[in-house]
């Protein structure tokens, strides 16, 4: 499993790579649980501390919560842009939606939880959380990778996607998240002036190359005037 240099695991992969990831995410893995909109109100690792520690679970276990937040860090860690996805409340994102879905979904993040603990300790004698940074990329390239995965990690390989798809949109959808983007919409605007004449222009041509008869600019003078 690639990810970005952030000092604990070998290989890059940029933030704006995630972006490719995002486009994929499911448009249901978008709302907000309650406890992240709690975790946004935060400012600082401190106050996100706090927040984390005052957060009451609902589907995993200590030991799984753990988990979580180290697969969360795993494939979204801090960098120069912004602060990590356990820091952006996104393991809260996860355990909020997992106890709203219920039913398939939750089965196979929790069944994954168990095999990697299970995988782990076959090889390397420790759980998970407890491995090394490489032990614990060996066992996530194990699965990261759909087009390299043996046949009979096929559910694994399903498990980290529906992981990776969940961090992912948890992650984008936090304020750490949009603010990374960097996202534009969402302000005040004072005073409409108007579309831009180069983007009108472009539009123009658009509409030409298909054969639209409407004219832009046109409109755009009569609503001023």
């Amino acid at each position: 499993m690639s990810e970005k240099g952030n000092g604990k695991l070998g290989g890059a992969i940029k933030r704006r790579d995630m972006l490719k990831v995002f486009s994929a995410v499911p448009a249901v893995l978008v709302p907000f649980g309650t406890a992240l909109a709690a975790e946004q109100k935060t400012s600082g690792s401190a106050a996100a501390a706090q927040t984390a520690s005052a957060y009451q679970r609902k589907v995993f276990s200590g030991h799984e919560w753990e988990t979580i937040k180290v697969l969360s860090d795993l494939i979204i860690p801090a960098d120069e842009r912004s602060r990590s996805a356990s820091q952006a409340g996104v393991p809260a994102f996860i355990d909020d939606w997992l106890n709203f879905k219920g039913g398939k979904l939750k089965a196979e993040i929790l069944g994954g939880l168990t095999w990697l603990d299970l995988e782990c300790n076959r090889e390397f004698s420790h759980d998970f959380v407890s491995c090394t940074s490489t032990q614990q990329k060996k066992m996530l390239d194990r699965i990261a990778y759909p087009d390299k995965a043996v046949p009979g990690d096929s559910n694994y390989v399903a498990f980290f996607n529906y992981l990776r798809d969940l961090v992912v949109g948890g992650f984008y959808s936090s304020e750490e998240g949009v603010k990374d983007l960097p996202y534009l919409g969402n302000k005040v605007v004072p005073v409409w002036e108007g579309c831009p004449p180069d983007v009108l222009s472009q539009i123009e041509q658009n509409l030409k190359t298909k054969r639209v008869g409407l004219s832009l600019a046109s409109d755009q003078e009569s609503t001023q005037s």
